[in-house]
């Protein structure tokens, strides 16, 4: 069992089960409303907008839904292994893979997305992409990030510095945050290639990360959930042990995904769970409240 990806908002979330499946559960309810079926084997990543849900799988397909619907529309056959990780945006979408190459691809409409460009130059399966109107941001298991220009796909930079492979990443402004089986998080930045900070302090593989204005959050395979201080990761004369703001601890399984906003984190496990942790009551790490921090928990039996 397994929730390897989610993704929600105000009304819904939109899970994808190592089972094959897509789930859509009610925000107020908590009830799975939706089940998408289709994919032969586990969906190991997806996003949605308001017209369709883009999902990847270990059976190497793309495949679209109709948001509403849930119909499947679109499958994209082209990659020769597992799916491993996808972003759509502004009629582009990115997807890569385990063949350790990156497809750029053209979304005229939903039925209708043609590839543009594929992206070669990575020496192990591609686990993580990103990108803007500038830059297309690519993690590896070869330990190295790659940066390529979004207009023309041509290759710009590599990012050296981890020790081990990369499992999550992501990318905003000039800013590169990202996660390694070396159990550390860098930040870099893009225009220059320069590391700006290694954040330690999980114990496992980090397996998840995702960065507002104000804060890191990751997830790691020893189960647990740190939330760093951004800034202060971003200035070079705060010392190394300011730098975790705190630490939650509820998952009994690796953390493999998570989302968040300014209210609540939303993380999902190998444990079958997928938890929502209401910031507002979050403990610190001066006071650890001996209070579960989290809401409510659904369970993907």
């Amino acid at each position: 069992k397994g929730v390897y990806c989610l993704q929600y908002d105000d009304t819904k979330i939109v899970s994808g089960l190592r089972d094959n499946t897509i789930k859509i559960w009610d925000r107020a309810s908590l009830q799975c409303v939706k089940v998408l079926t289709g994919h032969t084997g586990s969906v190991l990543c997806l996003q949605y907008d308001d017209k369709v849900i883009i999902s990847g799988s270990s059976d190497s397909t793309v495949r679209v839904w109709d948001v509403k619907t849930g119909e499947m529309v679109n499958t994209l056959i082209h990659h020769c292994e597992a799916v491993l990780h996808l972003r759509f945006n502004n009629g582009m979408m990115v997807t890569c893979s385990k063949d350790r190459s990156i497809a750029v691809w053209d979304m005229v409409a939903p039925r209708e997305i043609n590839l543009r460009r594929v992206l070669v130059g990575h020496r192990a399966a591609v686990n993580v992409v990103d990108f803007d109107e500038r830059y297309v941001v690519s993690a590896s298991g070869d330990r190295t990030i790659k940066v390529w220009g979004t207009p023309n796909c041509e290759f710009v930079r590599t990012l050296n510095g981890h020790k081990r492979g990369i499992a999550c990443l992501q990318y905003r402004d000039r800013l590169v945050v990202s996660g390694s089986s070396d159990n550390t998080i860098r930040l870099w930045d893009i225009e220059c290639g320069a590391c700006l900070r290694v954040l330690e302090g999980h114990e496992e593989l980090v397996r998840c990360i995702r960065f507002d204005t104000k804060r890191i959050v990751s997830g790691a395979y020893d189960g647990k959930i740190k939330v760093w201080d951004l800034a202060a990761a971003l200035d070079p004369r705060a010392p190394a042990g300011t730098l975790c703001l705190r630490t939650l601890v509820e998952h009994s399984g690796r953390v493999f995904r998570l989302q968040f906003d300014d209210f609540q984190i939303v993380s999902s496990s190998h444990d079958d769970t997928i938890l929502i942790w209401d910031f507002l009551h979050l403990p610190s790490e001066a006071a650890s409240s001996p209070l579960p921090p989290r809401t409510y928990t659904y369970v993907n039996k």
